[in-house]
């Protein structure tokens, strides 16, 4: 088998340059490829400015998480940033020309716009790696928090920054940290803007694991790649379950297990596991 810097890459990786509606054309902000097991990975990519985000970079991007969503090639996305960061959140250029819009249309701008690739991966029922391969600040942080796992580089860091400009949070970070790491933790994250290594983020429960330098990227496609190896309908079951038991009671949240196993136990996938199984016990194999 290949190994993974060896395995040929299948789909597309968006040029340098992508065309508009009307013709022209512009550079393309996030990346987009996927390989022969199934892994798409989406390069946030503006490196010069440490891939801030613009509307543009989100426009490029939520139908590219669409077309994910419905690909049913793709088994697992991994999102990871160009150069030496991962994200260093919104544009600072492009905040100061929102600060002349009215409040309405400051918050028309998070909720129709930015809050839409929060919303879409809240849907997504496939795995989302963040391969945090540099530094993430503010908004940058809490699109890691919108992935399901995270791995980070060992000098990558991350802060919620808000509190220096005199805002909070504004794209989800306050409904993922405390449920990752607790009330508390999470208030004095917010309130201090303190920066967390990546070995800190470990501990406490916000990277999965840290790689040396370089690696990250490589590490979450090889993670990617043996959970998309798995019976794929089992994977998506234990996402949903997993997320939607966070906000249900055990009744209900049993209620829908014994539905998920039951529709399971008509897979292709399980029926031949099972087999396998029964045959390893004959002697078959």
């Amino acid at each position: 088998m290949l190994a993974a810097a060896e395995r040929p890459r299948i789909g597309r990786r968006k040029p340098a340059l992508t065309p508009t509606e009307n013709g022209m054309e512009t550079e393309a902000l996030v990346l987009y490829e996927k390989d022969r097991d199934g892994i798409a990975t989406m390069t946030l990519n503006r490196p010069e400015k440490y891939n801030a985000f613009t509307m543009a970079m989100i426009d490029q991007w939520h139908p590219l998480l669409l077309d994910a969503a419905e690909d049913p090639a793709v088994k697992a996305i991994i999102l990871t940033g160009a150069g030496k960061a991962f994200c260093a959140g919104g544009d600072a250029n492009a905040m100061r020309e929102r600060a002349k819009n009215d409040a309405l249309e400051r918050k028309d701008f998070l909720w129709r716009h930015v809050h839409r690739i929060a919303l879409t991966l809240d849907r997504f029922d496939k795995p989302v790696i963040a391969a945090i391969n540099g530094v993430a600040r503010g908004a940058g942080v809490d699109m890691a928090l919108m992935c399901d796992l995270r791995i980070m580089a060992a000098s990558a860091t991350l802060a919620w920054s808000y509190i220096n400009m005199g805002l909070i949070a504004g794209d989800g970070g306050t409904y993922y940290l405390p449920r990752l790491v607790g009330v508390p933790r999470a208030l004095e994250l917010f309130w201090t803007a303190r920066v967390v290594t990546a070995e800190e983020a470990e501990r406490i429960g916000l990277a999965n694991r840290v790689v040396a330098d370089g690696e990250a990227l490589a590490a979450s496609r090889e993670l990617a790649r043996q959970i998309a190896a798995q019976p794929f309908e089992a994977v998506r079951a234990y996402k949903r379950a997993v997320y939607q038991g966070l906000e249900m009671p055990l009744a209900a949240h049993l209620d829908m297990l014994s539905s998920q196993t039951s529709i399971l136990r008509d897979t292709p996938d399980h029926r031949a596991k099972v087999e396998a199984f029964l045959s390893r016990k004959r002697g078959e194999v």
